[in-house]
């Protein structure tokens, strides 16, 4: 069981996520803070496996109670969550220790999700913000590779290929399934054969990939 706590300022908004969280029997809700000062003194007591901490907060911001749980207790994971996808914020919560940056538009299948991503340690970025952080923020190689002439490993398939431009321009599963007009599970079962070999763990690591290959390049996402 992945025990939660959640940290917003709007009780409806704490509420809600609760009420998609604990039915799940595979997650246990064991707080709610208002604030961030309240998120960090609850999870020192609480020792929550997973926050789910708003950014803009009184008292102490989101990213500085992420900072200070980055520091205090490392074993916790932060899902940043913000009605504000900004990518200063993204950037910010990023670097203070968030394990993922999702916006508060997203389905209760995407919050359950994301949450089990970073309990098992690995990056959860919405793809519209991460394919816009990583147009903004990654550096383009010295003499960039020409997405014709792409350095893309053999072993994957024209349509895996297909699968990882798509996803490296911001495309969720559910709209490449659309674009390619296959299911989700087969985009899924797509995805997690790309991941294996490009030798990546998660799909902030392919996105860049992708950059560093020369197969997108910086500037053509969807934003």
């Amino acid at each position: 069981m992945i025990r939660v706590l959640i940290a917003d300022d709007q009780p409806l908004v704490r509420r809600g996520l609760a009420l998609i969280l604990g039915p799940d029997p595979e997650f246990e809700v064991v707080g709610e803070a208002e604030d961030g000062a309240q998120a960090v003194e609850l999870a020192r007591s609480l020792r929550p496996d997973v926050v789910v901490m708003d950014i803009r907060m009184p008292v102490l911001d989101g990213v500085g109670a992420t900072e200070e749980l980055a520091r205090i207790l490392p074993d916790t994971r932060v899902l940043a969550l913000s009605t504000f996808d900004m990518d200063e914020y993204v950037v910010a919560a990023l670097r203070a220790g968030a394990y993922g940056f999702l916006p508060k538009d997203i389905s209760p299948e995407e919050l359950g999700a994301a949450v089990r991503i970073v309990h098992r340690g690995e990056a959860a970025v919405a793809p519209r913000l991460l394919t816009r952080l990583i147009s903004a923020y990654v550096r383009t190689p010295a003499v960039p590779v020409p997405r014709s002439g792409a350095a893309v490993p053999a072993e994957l398939t024209p349509r895996e290929v297909e699968i990882w431009r798509l996803m490296a321009t911001g495309r969720g599963n559910a709209e490449i399934a659309v674009d390619l007009d296959i299911s989700v599970s087969t985009v899924k079962n797509h995805i997690t054969g790309i991941f294996g070999k490009l030798g990546v763990r998660d799909r902030a690591q392919a996105v860049i990939a992708a950059y560093e290959s020369g197969l997108v390049a910086a500037g053509s996402g969807s934003g």
